[in-house]
């Protein structure tokens, strides 16, 4: 039986994690709570995930290591680079694949659309640039033979277990209730996002396929269309008429003298006020995989908010 480690229990992570339990695979899931989905053949463990002989404990035997940690948005300039070695350091000692949860925020302004996999990260600002640095060390060290790495890039998550996101408890409770919803950036331009079922699919896929190891792929996304376009495919699954409003960029300042995060979210506005669309024609010639329709991700979306009793309906 294959042993793969996820560090993470988010909804990557958790959704990892389930997928490879369901196939009779054995996993072990790292938090610093010992969070985790609940199966037979999910173990939970207590650590710090930029403590190496912790992961070396874990993940020796393993198949996989997963790295879908997401460290605090604002934290991300110091909270990565020791997670990112540790992991590194952890595969290399192990022998295990490493599989990086990666996003498109390398790539930086002024990049062109629709990103491609090969595309120059020219990222400039600072949680840019550390995704740029972690992407282009992890491919490094596989060309050199020193571990056996690949990662997947999605764009914003939404669909079941997605809340600390752009299209979660922001958004969603709101559809249900047919309240406005205020988004940032501009509203009718395209802006590609990732069905978080899609996501994981790709990080497994990636995982088993030699054919991914020493190279990035973009996950499969249904056709870019604005983020207007997508608040109403999330408002006709739930049945309701909702208005969609801007988040004006002066806006955004204000609220950061009091929150770290709406802070950090000044670097990525870019992302929201001009086209965000991504290329996985890469992915999906080379592993045969798909995104779901927007109006299916949005259905099931829809089901798992309003299956949350704390959710208004």
């Amino acid at each position: 039986m294959n042993h793969h480690v996820v560090i993470g229990a988010g909804p990557v992570g958790s959704g990892i994690a389930t997928l490879l339990a369901a196939r009779g695979e054995a996993v072990t899931v790292i938090t610093r709570s010992g969070s985790g989905p609940t199966h037979a053949l999910i173990s939970k463990v207590r650590a710090d995930a930029a403590d190496t002989e912790a992961l070396v404990h874990a993940a020796t035997g393993a198949a996989t290591i997963f790295n879908c940690a997401n460290p605090p948005y604002h934290q991300w300039a110091t909270a990565w680079p020791p997670v990112h070695q540790a992991l590194m350091a952890a595969a290399e000692r192990t022998g295990a694949v490493l599989v990086m949860m990666d996003n498109l925020y390398a790539f930086g302004p002024g990049t062109s659309m629709p990103m491609r996999e090969h595309d120059a990260m020219n990222a400039t600002g600072e949680k840019g640039s550390v995704r740029a640095r972690m992407a282009h060390d992890l491919m490094a060290a596989h060309a050199s033979g020193r571990l056996r790495a690949t990662l997947a890039r999605a764009s914003d998550f939404y669909g079941p277990h997605v809340i600390g996101a752009a299209l979660g408890e922001r958004v969603l409770p709101n559809v249900l209730a047919g309240k406005k919803v205020s988004l940032l950036g501009a509203l009718d331009i395209p802006h590609s996002v990732s069905f978080m079922p899609d996501v994981v699919t790709t990080m497994v896929t990636i995982a088993g396929d030699e054919r991914a190891w020493g190279k990035p792929w973009h996950v499969p996304n249904a056709p870019a269309v604005s983020q207007r376009t997508t608040i109403e495919a999330f408002a006709t699954a739930a049945g309701t008429t909702v208005k969609v409003g801007a988040v004006p960029k002066a806006a955004l300042s204000a609220l950061g003298l009091f929150s770290p995060m709406m802070r950090a979210l000044k670097e990525t506005w870019y992302q929201f006020a001009e086209p965000w669309v991504t290329d996985s024609a890469l992915t999906e010639q080379t592993f045969g995989l798909s995104a779901t329709p927007l109006s299916e991700g949005a259905a099931a979306t829809v089901a798992w908010w309003r299956a949350r009793p704390a959710v208004s309906k």
